[in-house]
């Protein structure tokens, strides 16, 4: 079992910033690709964000410049650096790893954490 504890998320003004967070707990093993995902009301779920054990990024194109992804292996945590948010940001947005173990691959998500952008 593994456990995504995820934090950080509130409610910001346009323009603001909020620093995302999520630790992994539990039966780890390899921990590969982590990202995040967010879903607004009456939309899918789309990637934001992700970061390779190697560190090579990939990012929604909506974000590319505003928001930045990082990771500490060490921890097993995750973050997401939002800056210059727009109220299109607001979403449940969802902590996201895959495993690896041997060669059996799992994903696990996070509960979500709600980020709102308004005046």
């Amino acid at each position: 079992q593994v456990q995504l504890v995820e934090s950080g998320g509130g409610l910001v003004q346009p323009g603001g910033s909020l620093r995302l967070s999520c630790a992994a707990s539990g039966s780890i093993f390899i921990i590969t690709t982590m990202g995040w995902y967010r879903q607004a009301p009456g939309k899918q779920r789309e990637l934001v964000a992700t970061i390779t054990s190697f560190s090579i990024t990939n990012y929604e194109g909506s974000v590319k410049g505003r928001f930045t992804i990082s990771r500490d292996n060490a921890k097993n945590t995750v973050y997401l650096q939002m800056n210059s948010l727009k109220p299109e940001d607001t979403a449940v947005y969802y902590c996201y790893t895959k495993h690896l173990r041997g060669t059996t691959v799992n994903d696990y998500w996070g509960q979500g954490t709600q980020v709102t952008v308004s005046s």
